[in-house]
C-alpha cells in the first residue's frame, strides 16, 4: 500500500513538474512578444475609457450610483471572456506547427501540455486583472466591501476564466484552424454585449432583459458587484437574487462538460 501511494505521489509530482515546464515555455514566448502582450492588456483599458467617459455621461444606473463603479466589475468579467480567444489560438497554433505532436512523443506526463497551457493562461489573466484594477482606481472605481469579499470576487473571476479556458482548449483541439479565430470572435462579442456589463437588465425590454440575466456572464458580473458593493447589484429576477450561487454553478457546469471532452479529444489527436 505504501509503495502504491509513493508511486502515485511520484507520478503526480512529475506531472506538475512537466506542466510547469510547459508553462515556462509559454511565458517565455510572451516575453519574446511583448507587443502582443501589451496590446492584450490595453484592450480592456480602452473599453473602460471609451464607455466610462465617452458614453458614461448618458448611462443611467438603476438605484443611482457612479457609472464607472457600475462598469468596472463588468469589465473584469469581460476580460476573462476575451482571454478565451487567446487560448483557442495558442492550441491551434501548436497543433498546426507540430509542437503538440513533439510534446506527445517526449517522456513527459501527457496531461502536462493542457495543464501547462491552463496555468499560463491563468497567470496572464491575473496580470490583466491587476492592470485593470489599477486603471479602475485611477478613474474613480472603488470597492466598498471587505478584503475577503474582494478576494472572493477575484476568485469567481478566475473560476470563470478557468472554465472558459477549457472551452477554448476543446474548440482548438476540434477545429485546429488558426483562421477560425474570427469565428470565435463572432461568438464572443454577442456573449459579452448580451449581458449586464454595460447596462442593467432592468433598463431593457422584458424579453431581452430575461435573456441578459440568464447569460452566465451576467451572473458573475452581478456577483462581483455584490461583493464589491458597487451599484447595479440589485435585480428583480430569481437568477439575480442568487447571483453568487449562479456565478459558481455556471463555470462548474462548463468544467464538467468541457474538461472531459478536452481530455478525450486530446487523447484522440493521433488517431
Amino acid at each position: 500500500m505504501r509503495t502504491e501511494r509513493t508511486t502515485l505521489f511520484t507520478r503526480f509530482y512529475w506531472a506538475l513538474a512537466d506542466a510547469w515546464t510547459v508553462t515556462q515555455r509559454d511565458l517565455l514566448h510572451w516575453m519574446h512578444q511583448p507587443f502582443q502582450v501589451i496590446v492584450n492588456l490595453l484592450f480592456p483599458v480602452m473599453f473602460v475609457l471609451l464607455f466610462g467617459f465617452l458614453f458614461g455621461g448618458s448611462m443611467t444606473v438603476p438605484g443611482g450610483g457612479d457609472y464607472r463603479e457600475f462598469l468596472l466589475p463588468g469589465m473584469f468579467a469581460m476580460t476573462m471572456v476575451f482571454g478565451f480567444e487567446a487560448t483557442f489560438l495558442a492550441i491551434t497554433t501548436d497543433i498546426n506547427r507540430g509542437v503538440t505532436d513533439r510534446f506527445r512523443s517526449m517522456p513527459m506526463a501527457a496531461s502536462a501540455i493542457l495543464l501547462g497551457r491552463s496555468i499560463a493562461d491563468l497567470l496572464n489573466s491575473v496580470l490583466s486583472l491587476i492592470v485593470l484594477c489599477v486603471v479602475g482606481l485611477l478613474v474613480g472605481w472603488r470597492w466598498h466591501g471587505s478584503f475577503g469579499e474582494a478576494l472572493l470576487a477575484m476568485g469567481l473571476l478566475l473560476l470563470l476564466r478557468f472554465s472558459l479556458l477549457w472551452v477554448g482548449i476543446y474548440l482548438g483541439l476540434v477545429i485546429r484552424n488558426t483562421e477560425a479565430v474570427s469565428l470565435v470572435q463572432i461568438l464572443i462579442w454577442p456573449i459579452s454585449f448580451l449581458s449586464n456589463i454595460f447596462a442593467a437588465a432592468e433598463t431593457m425590454p422584458g424579453w431581452l432583459g430575461a435573456l441578459v440575466e440568464w447569460n452566465p456572464l451576467s451572473s458573475t458580473v452581478t456577483a462581483i458587484r455584490v461583493l464589491f458593493h458597487n451599484p447595479g447589484a440589485d435585480g428583480a429576477s430569481w437568477v439575480a437574487h442568487h447571483s453568487l450561487w449562479m456565478a459558481l454553478l455556471w463555470p462548474l457546469l462548463l468544467l464538467v462538460i468541457f474538461f472531459p471532452l478536452s481530455v478525450r479529444r486530446y487523447w484522440r489527436l493521433s488517431r
